[in-house]
Parts: structure tokens; C-alpha cells; sequence
């Protein structure tokens, strides 16, 4: 049977359309029709619906065998990428904590207290600075990676969950070189349950 890109293709020619006919009549792009006959990728189930209807056909009519099992792949590929960018992003968000609960060293007069980022004394003003903007950091790539899941641009894809290793890796770094091993710590949890996300199949 026909693949789906040279079937849609066959399919426009016998009625005589453009590429841009057809976009007209199924309310899309001229580059959506352009990809799907390309075989660039697949409509979206509502796109399926209306290609379906307007050739008279049924959904099942327009794949080849080989084909619907491609699509349930990719569709759960997609569904997984959405929840490991969720992760990661609620992951990232989740350093906020550091802001308010007590994982920081205050040291002074031979006594160490534990304190919060935002009420710690006792180190190095630019620390301190450092500190603050790693985390807030992390907290706003996390919130970029929840706000923009639908996103998908390349460089974007590719490099959001590099980001965020790298940018949790050189906390952790920070907080071990200045003596803070529960913020180490915590930032080590949240690195090792992101690279136990990212490297399951």
C-alpha cells in the first residue's frame, strides 16, 4: 500500500489542487501540506479528520500498516519527552526551596547555624551573590522549560535538558568549593534524579 506522503500527494493531483488549494480547504499552511507530502511528518488527528473527509476516505484508508505503528511511536515519544520536560522543570523550580528552608552554614564566634539563602550572614557578601543567582537562575530555566513544553524549535529542543544539567551541575560545584554541603547535597539529589531521567529509555 501507499505510503501516506505519496498517497495525500495522489490524492490532491486527481482533483487538480495546489498545495495551496488544499491548505485552503483543510485550514492549514501551504508548508504543512509541503511537509506532509514530503514526508517530513504526520497531520495531527484533527488535520487527519478533515484530509479524511474531504477525499472521501476513511483515516484508516489514508496509512499503510508500517505507517500507523510509526505514528504510535512518535506519538509516544512526544507524550515522554512532555513528562521528562515537566520533571526537569518542576525539578529546576524545586531549588526555590533553598531560598526559605535551612541548607546553608552560618559560621561565627565557633558556632555553626543553619540558616535559609535569604537570611544567611556570616559569609562573604559575593558569596552570597552567587548563591542567590544560581539558584534564581535554576528557577527561571525551570519555568522556561514548564512555559515553552509546546516549543519546537531545534536549538531549543536540543538544548534545554543540557541546560539544565549544566546549570544544576555548576551549582552543586559552588556550594561544595564554599563549604555548604547541604545545599551540595540537594543540588547532587536533583542532578542525579535528572540524569536518572534523562539517560531511561
Amino acid at each position: 500500500m501507499m505510503e501516506f506522503h505519496k498517497k495525500l500527494q495522489e490524492l490532491r493531483k486527481q482533483k487538480g489542487l495546489t498545495q495551496e488549494e488544499l491548505a485552503k480547504h483543510l485550514y492549514v499552511s501551504r508548508a504543512a501540506i509541503s511537509k506532509w507530502e514530503q514526508g517530513r511528518g504526520y497531520p495531527g488527528i484533527d488535520s487527519l479528520k478533515a484530509i479524511a473527509s474531504f477525499f472521501s476516505l476513511t483515516v484508516d484508508e489514508l496509512f499503510c500498516s508500517n505507517e500507523v505503528m510509526r505514528i504510535a511511536e512518535a506519538e509516544q515519544k512526544k507524550k515522554d519527552r512532555g513528562i521528562r520536560d515537566l520533571m526537569l522543570g518542576l525539578l529546576d523550580l524545586s531549588v526555590a526551596m533553598l531560598l526559605f528552608l535551612p541548607f546553608f552554614a552560618t559560621r561565627g564566634a565557633g558556632v555553626v547555624q543553619s540558616s535559609s539563602l535569604l537570611a544567611l550572614v556570616g559569609v562573604q557578601h559575593y558569596l552570597k551573590v552567587l548563591y542567590v543567582m544560581a539558584v534564581v537562575t535554576m528557577i527561571a530555566w525551570g519555568i522556561l522549560m514548564l512555559a515553552l513544553q509546546r516549543c519546537q524549535c531545534t536549538f531549543w529542543v536540543k538544548g534545554k535538558a543540557p541546560v539544565s544539567l549544566g546549570l544544576n551541575a555548576v551549582a552543586v560545584l559552588l556550594f561544595m568549593l564554599s563549604l555548604q554541603p547541604y545545599a551540595a547535597v540537594f543540588g547532587f539529589a536533583t542532578l542525579s534524579i535528572k540524569v536518572s531521567i534523562l539517560t531511561k529509555r
